[in-house]
């Protein structure tokens, strides 16, 4: 069973902030995050996190949300972690795939698709610049999460190296903000 107030370093964190810290979260995925299903729910929240479907919080919540709402033991951790670089390199590749097949025009007509046509000509421009390694690295950097993603799919870099060069920039991104966790709740308590 999940615990639902976590400890961080055996010291219980106030109750006002875990609700400041989870006011973000729908009250119907905060439920679904304190049940038996967490870990099911995480991974479906980072797969849509990493199709860039997620736009009803921001990506640099959901790890400190979970390690919230989850649990905060270095067990509970590394599982979260290990969910997040799973589900977020899968919806990761779902958009590869899909502008690898669509293409760009294909994506730029979606109205899911919340990437104005400058931001994508400016990342295409990262991509055609630096090469592959823009991926890990835009993966591991705030407000830039995922957008390499499509100028991946519209080159001619294999799905098996992107899915690779995803998961690296993923677990850096998530294993930060973790690491920032439990910094800010060692500092503040």
């Amino acid at each position: 069973m999940v615990s639902p107030v976590p400890a961080v370093a055996s010291v219980p964190l106030p109750t006002a902030e875990i609700a400041l810290q989870t006011a973000e979260v729908p009250p119907a995925l905060r439920d679904l995050l304190t049940s038996e299903y967490a870990f099911l729910v995480l991974l479906g929240v980072f797969v849509l996190e990493g199709a860039m479907l997620m736009y009803f919080m921001p990506s640099e919540l959901l790890v400190p949300a979970a390690l919230v709402l989850v649990g905060a033991s270095p067990a509970e951790a590394a599982a979260i972690i290990g969910v997040a670089v799973l589900g977020a390199t899968v919806g990761q590749y779902a958009l590869f795939k899909l502008a690898e097949r669509g293409g760009r025009e294909y994506l730029l007509k979606r109205r899911w698709f919340r990437v104005s046509e400058e931001s994508l000509d400016r990342f295409d421009g990262w991509f055609d610049r630096w090469g592959p390694v823009v991926v890990p690295v835009s993966n591991s950097l705030l407000f830039t999460r995922g957008m390499l993603t499509v100028p991946a799919g519209l080159s001619d870099l294999g799905g098996r190296r992107f899915l690779v060069l995803s998961a690296v920039g993923t677990f850096a991104f998530e294993s930060i903000l973790a690491g920032l966790y439990y910094a800010g709740a060692s500092i503040l308590w």
